[in-house]
C-alpha cells in the first residue's frame, strides 16, 4: 500500500534520508523507530508533498507521489508532530473544512465527524473552540480529521508528544480499531520504545539509514539485547 524505493533527501551536505526502502501492506500497524535527527519527520515531509525527494520513488496505493501526487496524496492521511488545527474555528468547523477539501458530500461529512468523534469520547466538544481542549482532546480531533476521507494510508509523526499515559493508550487503541475496521496502513513515527513494542511491525531509522526491520522481537534479534529498548539503545547511541 505503500512503497518507499531508495528514497533520499538532503539539505546541503547533510543527508536526511539516505536510499531509504521500505514497502507497507495494508492493515498493518508498522512503528518506525529513531532517537531525534533520525530523520522521521522529514520522511513524513516527504510523504505528505512538503517536501521534494532528491532522489527515489514513493508510491501510495499504486499512484507514484512524484508523476501523480494529487491522487497519491488523496489516499493518505496524517497527523503532524505540531498541532495544526484553527484554534478559533470550533471543533465541527474543523472537521468539515476538511471534509470540503477531500469534496465529501454535506450529508457523508456529517455522519463521519459525528461518528469518528463519538468513537474517541469527543462529541461534546463538538461546538467548542479547540483552543479549549485539552492537549489529548485536540490530538484525538486531529485523528477524526486524518481519517474523516477513509485514507488507505495514515501516518502519525510522534502524535503522543506531551500527552498523559491515557491519552496515549486511548490514541493508540482509535489507530488500532481503524487497522482492523478498514485495513488502514499505518506507519507511527515514535521515540518511545512502549508505543514501538505495540506494533506488528517495528522500523528503526538512524542517521536516515533502515538500522533493522521486522516485528518487535524480529529486531530485537537483529540488533541485540535484552529487550526492545535496550536494543534501541545500543544500535542508535
Amino acid at each position: 500500500m505503500l512503497e518507499i524505493d531508495q528514497l533520499t533527501k538532503r539539505y546541503g551536505e547533510r543527508t536526511a534520508l539516505d536510499r531509504l526502502t521500505l514497502s507497507l501492506p495494508a492493515a498493518q500497524f508498522t512503528a518506525l523507530l529513531g532517537p531525534n535527527g533520525a530523520g522521521k519527520s522529514t520522511l513524513f515531509q516527504v510523504l505528505t508533498g512538503l517536501f521534494v525527494a532528491d532522489a527515489g520513488e514513493v508510491q501510495v496505493a499504486g499512484h507514484s507521489l512524484r508523476h501523480a501526487a494529487v491522487r497519491a496524496l488523496a489516499h493518505i492521511g496524517v497527523v503532524f508532530q505540531q498541532m495544526s488545527l484553527d484554534l478559533d474555528l470550533s471543533v465541527r468547523r474543523n472537521l468539515q473544512f476538511h471534509a470540503d477539501l477531500h469534496g465529501l458530500p454535506k450529508a457523508l461529512a456529517r455522519e463521519r465527524i459525528d461518528a469518528g468523534c463519538a468513537a474517541l469520547a469527543t462529541s461534546a466538544d463538538l461546538d467548542r473552540p479547540v483552543r479549549e481542549l485539552s492537549g489529548g482532546n485536540r490530538r484525538k480531533v486531529e485523528l477524526v480529521r486524518a481519517l474523516l476521507h477513509h485514507p488507505k494510508v495514515l501516518l502519525m509523526d510522534e502524535p503522543t508528544v506531551g500527552l498523559d499515559p491515557k491519552s496515549r493508550r486511548d490514541l493508540l487503541a482509535a489507530v488500532r480499531a481503524d487497522v482492523a475496521a478498514r485495513g488502514t496502513t499505518v506507519l507511527w513515527a515514535t521515540h518511545l520504545v512502549e508505543e514501538a513494542e505495540a506494533a506488528d511491525r517495528v522500523v528503526v531509522l538512524h542517521r536516515g539509514r533502515l538500522l533493522a526491520d521486522g516485528t518487535p522481537a524480529g529486531v530485537v534479534a537483529q540488533l541485540g539485547g535484552s529487550g526492545l529498548e535496550d536494543a534501541f539503545i545500543r544500535a542508535t547511541a
